[in-house]
Parts: C-alpha cells; structure tokens; sequence
C-alpha cells in the first residue's frame, strides 16, 4: 500500500497540471472577455485567456499614439514645447474631447496629458497631424510601429481608436506595446499615469480607476466603444517587480478595474505555487487565432441594456467583478490559476476597489497656448478658466443647450462627463455605416463632423430645407481637408 501513496500523489498532481492547461488551450465563446496577465521586465505570461483573438482596441489606440509622439520627440524631431494647431477635422472629432475650435494652439506636451487622461479625440488627431502630417499619414507611422515590434494581429486607420473595422489589436500585441513604453520611454512614462488634470476651473480625473486606489497602480489607458465593450490595459509596481494587465470586453468601466486589479493581485500573491502553474512561455510567443473581431455592440449599448455612460462608467457590477452574460474572472479565468479555492487568493470586491475615493492628487495643470511657467502658467490657466465662464456667441439658445458643442464651455465636469458619452455611444452605428465611401478613419470624420453643420440650421429657421441644404457643404470641406 506505501508503494502505491507516491504513485498516487503524482497522479494527482499531473491531473492538476492536465486540467490547467486545458483551462488555457480551450476556447471560449466569441463574446467573452479576453484576459492577460504578464511581466513588465521578462514578457513572462502569467495568465492569459482569449488572449490572441483579434479586438478592437477603443481608445486604448492613444497608448500607440502617445508612443509614436514621444519616439519622435525623443529622437528631435520636435519637442514636448512644440506648438501645435487645431484643425477642422481635429474639432469635429466625436467626445470624449477638449472642444476647441480651430485654429486654437496646444504644445505637445498638454495635448499628451489631455489625451491621456481625459481620452481626448480631438487632441490625439492633433498630435497626429503634428506628427504625421495627416491623420493617414500617422496612422501608417503607427502601422510601421506595430510591425517593428511584432505586434502581428494589430492595424490602424486612426489614432484616436473611434469605430472603425480595419482598427484590430489583441490582448496580446497590447502587452507588447506596454512593455515597449516601459523599456523604450522609461522618461516619459508618466504620461501614463497622471491621477488627473485641470483645465481652466474644470478637473478631470484619470479615467482608470486603478490610479490612485490599487497599490503601486501606473499606467496605462482605458477604452470605449459599443463593440469592443470596456477595455483597459493596467500595470502596477511592487518590490521592484511590474505586472501588465489587459482586460477587453468587460461591461462596465468598473467591471475591467476589479477584473485588472483580481490578475494583478494574483500575479503579485502565487510566486509560491509557481511551480504548480503550466509554463506559458513570452508574450511574443503566444499564437495568435486567424478570426474577426467580436462585435459586442448589441451586448454593450443594444436591447434592454442602458447605453453605457461613458468611458469613465461608474455602475456597478456583481460581487467580485461577476457579470451576467460576459465571462467574469469567477468563471472561466479563475480556471487558469485552478479550480480548487485554497489555491488561490481571496478575490478583491468590488466595492473594496471603488468604495474610497482616489488617494489625494494634485490635478496637473492643463492649458492653451505656448509653455508657460510661475505667473504667465497661473494667467494662462486663469485665461482659460475665464473662457470657459463666457458664453458662446451666437443664437443657439435651447437646441445649444443640449449639444457636446455648447456644453463644453457651459457645463460642469459632471454634464460634460454625460454629454460626452452619448455620442460616444451611438458612433459604433453610425461609422460603420459610412466606412465604405472611403477610407474608414476618414469616413468617421464626416459622420462627426456633419453634426457641427447641422446646429446653426436647427437654430434658425427649420421650415425651409433649401437654407439647410446651403450651409451644409461648407462643413465638408473642412472635414476631408
């Protein structure tokens, strides 16, 4: 009988060892949630699941912008003091954006934080002008990017990460471009952690609700969209050791915190049952699965649900991140780090993550204009701030009242917040149905910036619809140039 106890011990042990790595081999459903969990320094794969099938990335795109920007600047092809200038197709961008109107001037370095933190579509079109020229122009920079450093499953048609089909990315190639700001930037990766900033007398806080209430949390950006659902990819830093996580398709802004924050936790808790873990290898080594995108539009914003708020969401979401109708890290990634409870960790509730506010910051300031420091920065601010006060010119009256155009200069922080989030919302729909006039990054332009030329319209006279017809195309025109 003694002869048999070690025999069976290790029986159990490969049935342990067989079991998780089925949980990482078999596929789940189309709509699921893709999950990955590596380290900053080695690419080591702690965790993944879905992880190389193709996503739309949402504004987790700006990660690569912001990456392309600060190459250029690191290599002197201009400078985080450059001056750059808002064009007609930068302000007809859909929200979450700054508003500004054309012509209005911001230096590198602002526009990065406005894109970072309040995921501004407006400023990352800036910078990509500023950078490439136009927005094909970037996006190919962007492409040539992605290719250098092996992110085999991603391409971009915009910089900003608004509904577009040929806009793709993983899991996986998000982990790559994460650790290639951390080893090629090291000196500008606080763009990727800023708790918040202040424009004028408005303050905007970062968007993933990591920063400031995880420990050690620094980096990196969340995204939006109806059919990628709430993306987030988070890092966080302890005893000198950094993890990654990626989380895409959760269904609420505060469903991809507790899910990022759960991997983050268990990679920094199971040094110990290492050994028990099958070896999944490098990031870069991950296969990746040849399929389209899952649309998760009708999900996210369809039937019965609410349209999501935005891409700052705050509702709520099962005890420990557990979702009906999506896959929650109770489910099937708990599977990964194994199926028996004493093995792991207790999970992190939700309202143990967002109960508190964040850990007090002071909001970076923000502002229009060349650098500026000691009292021309406080008169800047000021400027701005009093800009904000005054109310825009021009008979707009209740139609105004309830457009992202009026509003941005009228409303608080909260109403800005809402206004945002409606289009934001509708634009899936509403994109996709103008991609095939043209290129697709290029089609999303017109559809947003069509709403600017139909305001003056629906203020004056509605009656007439040859007048509406008139002032319509010149909007055109400054949406393709």
């Amino acid at each position: 009988m003694h002869f048999f106890r070690p025999l069976l011990r290790a029986s159990v042990v490969n049935l342990f060892l067989a079991a998780a790595t089925l949980a990482v081999v078999a596929p789940r459903a189309a709509n699921a949630e893709a999950l990955l969990l590596i380290e900053a320094d080695s690419g080591k794969v702690l965790q993944a699941e879905n992880a190389t099938i193709p996503w739309y990335p949402a504004s987790v795109t700006k990660i690569m912008t912001a990456y392309v920007t600060l190459k250029a600047v690191k290599e002197g092809k201009l400078t985080l003091d450059t001056l750059l200038t808002v064009s007609p197709v930068a302000a007809s961008q859909s929200p979450s954006k700054m508003g500004f109107r054309p012509g209005t001037q911001v230096t590198v370095d602002n526009a990065l934080k406005m894109m970072m933190v309040k995921s501004a579509n407006d400023m990352a079109v800036v910078l990509a002008e500023g950078v490439g020229g136009s927005i094909d122009g970037f996006s190919a920079m962007m492409n040539q990017t992605a290719a250098r450093l092996g992110m085999t499953q991603t391409s971009y048609v915009n910089p900003n990460g608004l509904p577009a089909d040929g806009q793709i990315t993983s899991a996986r190639d998000l982990g790559i471009l994460s650790r290639a700001v951390l080893r090629d930037l090291p000196e500008y990766e606080y763009f990727m952690h800023i708790p918040a900033i202040r424009f004028g007398k408005r303050v905007t806080g970062n968007f993933n609700k990591l920063i400031g209430r995880y420990p050690g949390a620094d980096g990196f950006k969340t995204g939006f969209i109806c059919a990628s659902g709430y993306n987030l990819v988070a890092s966080a830093t302890r005893n000198g050791r950094r993890l990654i996580a990626v989380v895409l398709g959760a269904n609420s802004g505060t469903a991809r915190a507790v899910k990022a924050a759960q991997l983050l936790e268990r990679g920094f808790s199971q040094d110990g049952l290492s050994w028990l873990r099958p070896a999944l290898g490098t990031v870069d080594n991950l296969v990746p699965v040849d399929a389209s995108p899952p649309n998760l539009r009708d999900e996210m914003c369809g039937g019965k649900r609410k349209r999501p708020a935005s891409d700052d969401d705050d509702a709520l979401i099962a005890t420990n991140g557990g979702t009906a109708g999506s896959g929650s890290l109770t489910g099937g990634a708990a599977q990964v780090t194994f199926f028996t409870a004493g093995l792991q960790p207790p999970l992190m509730k939700a309202s143990d993550l967002l109960a508190s506010a964040a850990a007090p910051a002071e909001p970076v300031p923000v502002y229009t204009g060349p650098t500026r420091t000691g009292a021309a920065l406080i008169a800047a601010v000021a400027a701005d701030a009093d800009q904000q006060a005054t109310p825009r010119r021009g008979k707009k009256s209740r139609v105004a009242a309830r457009k992202p155009e009026a509003g941005e200069k009228s409303k608080d922080a909260k109403s800005d917040a809402k206004q945002n989030a409606k289009p934001d919302a509708n634009k899936p729909d509403a994109k996709t149905a103008a991609k095939p006039a043209s290129i697709k990054h290029a089609n999303a332009k017109p559809e947003s910036a069509a709403k600017p030329a139909e305001k003056p319209a629906a203020s004056g006279d509605a009656k007439p619809a040859k007048p509406k017809a008139a002032t319509k195309p010149p909007a055109k025109p400054k949406s393709s140039s």
